[in-house]
């Protein structure tokens, strides 16, 4: 992406994908004046509830690019399985960040493990698996490992715990036979994650630490202050950095980490987008991750990410929607929403489903105890497991 002048509000930007990731950047975008169009296949997307135009079409339609081409002067992209192929066309046309070749590296977990570690960054051992025959060249010290595709996997889909190499086998049979990664598992401490954004003319800015947990695989609760030594948080903030660099990436990326049980911090894999463990962002920071997105999108300046706010978000699920005979009945929002510094964010998607992103709440407070204790009360009304 060159650097050029910012564009004018009123202009367009246009967005490839319409989950609730890009519902939150098209806000952002037409608070500081500009149009969105969205492309999503999704007659009910929940970015095309709220975008000022909805391209309904494949993300590969000649017609619907060449639509978008025409209308936007920049576009993005809100999640990191839109073809690379689309945002490199589009880059004949018009600003594409982040670009195509920054995108295709996060979509592939071999070529991810490689950049990031030629860059000195840390990663877990791993073996790259292409054919059954490759598991004869790994290691026993490699087990227990995390078998995983090498692309198409988010959520803690297309991953199987493994002890063995008999059970290695069998688990990249029942994944398909497709290329995987096969990643030792580590003595991990915490889980934590980076925001990093980095505009056209090569400045960036991090925000601070998420500490993560993940339930079945999909972010459950966000703590902002991590609970890391200050030496962690510069480490981390400083390889996201260089990661970002190292891509000429433009745009907002996140980089999830683990600190391991010795303090070391892993670089586990990375989003070329916002992240669910950002949404703190939206209400607890200066600028939110979606606002950088559409700041950095326009060409203008980035915005500070510093926290006025300690902070727990907690992501809602469609399984919150059936109570214990498995009727649909809607959670106690009302009752949430006594604490007057509860923020809820609902994303408009119609139909709840179990492990359905549908939202998030975000309690806010001076301290992280303060916090947290707001956060499992919430817990306790919707009858979630109480985060610690």
């Amino acid at each position: 992406m060159s650097i050029a002048a910012p564009l004018p509000p009123n202009s367009w930007l246009g967005l490839l994908g319409g989950g609730q990731l890009g519902r939150m950047f098209t806000h952002a975008a037409q608070s500081l004046g500009y149009k969105v169009c969205v492309l999503d296949p999704d007659a009910d997307s929940p970015t095309g509830a709220v975008a000022d135009a909805h391209l309904q079409a494949d993300y590969l339609d000649d017609a619907a690019l060449a639509e978008m081409a025409a209308r936007c002067l920049a576009v993005t992209t809100e999640f990191e399985n839109v073809p690379a192929a689309a945002l490199t066309h589009l880059a004949g046309h018009c600003r594409v960040a982040p670009a195509g070749s920054a995108v295709a590296i996060a979509q592939d977990r071999v070529l991810e493990k490689r950049f990031i570690a030629s860059h000195g960054v840390p990663v877990a051992p791993h073996a790259v698996i292409a054919r059954i025959d490759d598991f004869d060249t790994v290691s026993p010290g490699l087990y227990p490992a995390i078998l995983k595709t090498a692309r198409l996997g988010y959520d803690g889909k297309g991953q199987v715990v493994v002890d063995n190499a008999a059970q290695a086998r069998e688990a990249w049979v029942r994944l398909g036979r497709v290329p995987c990664v096969l990643e030792k598992k580590l003595a991990l401490r915490q889980e934590v994650s980076c925001v990093v954004c980095r505009a056209a003319d090569g400045t960036s800015v991090t925000f601070p630490l998420s500490e993560n947990t993940h339930r079945g695989g999909i972010l459950a609760v966000g703590v902002v202050p991590a609970r890391v030594l200050p030496e962690v948080e510069r480490q981390a903030r400083l390889h996201a950095t260089r990661i970002a660099q190292a891509l000429d990436y433009v745009g907002v990326l996140c980089i999830e980490f683990f600190v391991l049980d010795d303090g070391h911090l892993v670089a586990n894999e990375m989003a070329p987008r916002p992240h669910n463990s950002g949404h703190y962002t939206l209400d607890a920071c200066t600028t939110s991750q979606f606002e950088q997105q559409a700041r950095i999108l326009a060409g203008l300046p980035l915005g500070d990410t510093s926290a006025h706010a300690a902070s727990v978000m907690l992501n809602l699920l469609g399984d919150l929607w059936f109570d214990h005979t498995g009727a649909l009945r809607e959670p106690p929002w009302a009752e949430v929403l006594r604490d007057p510094r509860a923020r809820l964010h609902l994303y408009g998607k119609k139909e709840p489903r179990p492990g359905r992103k549908m939202g998030h709440l975000t309690l806010l407070a001076p301290t992280r105890e303060e916090a947290l204790a707001q956060a499992q009360h919430a817990a306790q009304v919707l009858g979630l497991a109480p985060p610690t």
